[in-house]
């Protein structure tokens, strides 16, 4: 059992979808990770599909923080390229600054496409059959870089995004802004789900969250270049994925709604495909982790259990 590499050309070979996560922390998780999002919806945009996510480059005047400016707007993330060697850590340029101060948090809504097409939530802990298509809504409380790894049956791990054919290698994501994989505007319908077929066996969707860009981890114009000649999906090196092991070990603080259901509004659409931002009105991720401290890097684990 294998997951392709081409993120949007994934095919889920599992029949259950389990999150691991610790157990629920007794502060107010959902409160903490949704005081950011803003109160007003974000302007109107005219255009129908969202910008690529490559990072911010560094502007003249060095952007305030959110403490400093008030709210919880983007700040500038690094500029460099793939990182220099060292550290397997998120690496930073000389006048970057991290990303963003407060704990990193992720918020993970699960859809399913019913029986009209339409992209409804359902709980993880639903068992899936065969033929059955989800997709998942991912979100942050604040700006930073999103990698995503597979591996099956405790597998070599595979990065699955950033993909060199997705977003131009970007993986820069901006706080609630959200995130589709697979994305509902995949040019072809069979791309735009999940699929589960008849195969058994656990996958396992690692989720990385940092402040700032992985040292020697090719995103964007780096990434695009390694894959040129077909040497895609890139290799995960032993010292980047050790350094991912080492942070599952950090616990996390989560929230779980006690309800998934109704279909994806409007809203949280036009957010995923127009790059708009959700505001505080906004539907809320089904499941929230936060890092339970002041971290660089949050790693999150789904198992996806074919029965």
């Amino acid at each position: 059992m294998r997951l392709s590499a081409i993120l949007f050309g994934l095919v889920l070979m599992c029949a259950a979808f389990a999150v691991a996560v610790p157990p629920q922390d007794d502060g107010d998780v959902r409160g903490a990770f949704l005081t950011t999002r803003p109160k007003d919806k974000p302007a109107t945009s005219s255009s129908t599909t969202r910008p690529p996510r490559k990072r911010p480059r560094p502007s003249a005047t060095p952007s305030k923080s959110p403490e400093e400016s008030g709210g919880s707007s983007s700040s500038k993330g690094s500029s460099g390229s793939k990182g220099s060697k060292g550290s397997p850590g998120p690496t930073k340029t000389p006048d970057s600054k991290p990303v963003n101060a407060a704990r990193l948090g992720l918020g993970l809504t699960l859809f399913s496409r019913d029986s009209n097409g339409l992209a409804v939530r359902v709980d993880p802990d639903r068992v899936f059959r065969k033929g059955d298509r989800v997709r998942i809504l991912l979100e942050t409380n604040t700006d930073g870089y999103l990698y995503i790894f597979n591996r099956t049956n405790d597998g070599p791990p595979v990065m699955i995004y950033p993909d060199a054919e997705i977003d131009e290698g970007g993986n820069y994501l901006q706080a609630h802004v959200p995130f589709e994989i697979p994305a509902a505007d995949a040019s072809d319908e069979r791309l735009r789900w999940f699929a589960f077929d008849e195969n058994t066996g656990t996958e396992k969707v690692v989720f990385v969250f940092t402040r700032e860009p992985l040292k020697d981890v090719p995103i964007e114009d780096d990434l695009v270049t390694f894959c040129r000649n077909g040497k895609c999906p890139w290799p995960v090196e032993t010292a980047a994925w050790d350094y991912v092991q080492a942070q599952l070990q950090n616990p996390l603080k989560t929230d779980r709604a006690e309800a998934s259901n109704g279909a994806q509004t409007k809203a949280e659409h036009d957010a995923s495909t127009r790059g708009l931002g959700l505001a505080k009105d906004d539907p809320q991720p089904s499941l929230i982790m936060m890092a339970s401290s002041n971290k660089p890097t949050l790693v999150a684990t789904l198992d996806l259990i074919h029965k």
